[in-house]
């Protein structure tokens, strides 16, 4: 077999033995068997917000464990083929395969990076803003330019894209617009894209047809659900019983009425000797621990606004993460991996895989480096 057909089984079968040990492959077929089975419960479709629950989390795992037994099953169909083809001295037709090979590997590459977002937030639906900079025309265009380009790449990968805001531009373009895109870990690819993005090209407004370049920023924040049930398992629960203290005569004095509740994996405390009954102690001491995990949650939340806020920037120059060139030449180039592109018609037709893969990459490497300094 080809040499260039071997190195390239050699980059798939590396990536898709990545991928099984990230998903914990028997665990994870395991746990989609057990959803499908869930699914076809009609009991399950009385309770809104657990098939909801259900259904999103079945159809993420079974995109990554039916998407990789796919890629195994194409893999090794072109094999075969190249294998038939060379002992027939067919080249067109191993040409055609490896090519398949090179899309492939892409592919497994791809699915390896998305098996490693981690993130609180990763798995959840995106909001995408795209606001137009300072040059009015010019830059509404680019902005409306943008707001394609992303609805052709959430499209193409099968998420639903609701424009939820838009606000026009005076002749052309938008000045402003806001997208929900809902699918299988929407934030966790498109927070890549948060920065300043530049285009250089020669202008259709302008008579004599001079260059020109415009700004346009992008902000990705995930969807968030305000319904925010609190459960307590009990088996995180230290429970504490205590005689309370002060007035109340020889019944608090003599009677472990008082409650402590320690939420293990939190430390939170919360206990109460507010009434004489432990019952209602115990109720009472609940109440108060769920609205410190609540407020902790709403804490968590605020920690990825803060994040993704330090993400937003001047629209201008010396801030942006990508610059797209239509004139003098064709290239699109990201600044932060360095990742280039010839073709900008494509990339702004949506083929924003290989960026946004780079840019995933980067941040594992980057949160791994200091994982190990942290260990050291």
């Amino acid at each position: 077999m080809r040499a260039d057909a071997q190195s390239l089984q050699e980059q798939i079968t590396a990536s898709v033995s990545l991928l099984r040990r990230h998903l914990d492959w028997d665990a994870a077929t395991a746990r989609l068997a057990e959803l499908n089975a869930r699914a076809e419960d009609p009991d399950l479709w009385n309770k809104a917000d657990e098939a909801q629950r259900v259904m999103r989390e079945r159809n993420r795992l079974s995109d990554q464990v039916e998407g990789v037994q796919k890629l195994e099953r194409e893999v090794a169909d072109a094999f075969e083929l190249i294998e038939m083809a060379e002992a027939e001295g067919d080249e067109a037709t191993v040409e055609a395969a490896i090519a398949d090979l090179h899309r492939y590997a892409a592919e497994a590459k791809r699915r390896e990076i998305e098996s490693l977002l981690s993130g609180e937030a990763d798995s959840n639906d995106a909001y995408l803003e795209v606001n137009a900079g300072a040059g009015g025309t010019e830059a509404q265009d680019w902005a409306e330019m943008l707001l394609r380009m992303y609805m052709r790449w959430a499209e193409a990968r099968g998420y639903k894209v609701t424009l939820t805001e838009q606000s026009d531009g005076e002749q052309a373009g938008i000045k402003s617009a806001t997208l929900q895109v809902t699918g299988p870990n929407a934030y966790g690819w498109l927070k890549t894209e948060t920065g300043v993005h530049r285009l250089v090209r020669i202008s259709p407004f302008d008579a004599a047809a001079r260059r020109q370049t415009s700004f346009a920023s992008v902000y990705c924040y995930p969807v968030v659900d305000d319904k925010i049930e609190i459960e307590v398992n009990p088996a995180d629960l230290k429970t504490d019983t205590f005689r309370a203290s002060g007035a109340g005569g020889q019944h608090v004095n003599k009677t472990e009425s008082g409650v402590r509740f320690t939420h293990i994996p939190t430390g939170i405390v919360a206990a109460s000797t507010q009434d004489r009954s432990q019952h209602r102690n115990r109720e009472i001491a609940m109440n108060m621990l769920k609205a410190r995990l609540y407020e902790l949650e709403l804490k968590k939340r605020e920690a990825i606004n803060d994040a993704t806020e330090a993400g937003k920037t001047d629209i201008g120059w010396g801030h942006q993460i990508r610059s797209y060139v239509l004139q003098p030449y064709q290239l699109v180039k990201d600044l932060r991996t360095g990742v280039e592109k010839g073709n900008p018609a494509a990339v702004l037709d949506g083929e924003l895989d290989e960026f946004m893969a780079a840019a995933l990459a980067q941040r594992v490497g980057a949160t791994r480096s200091e994982a190990s300094a942290s260990a050291r």
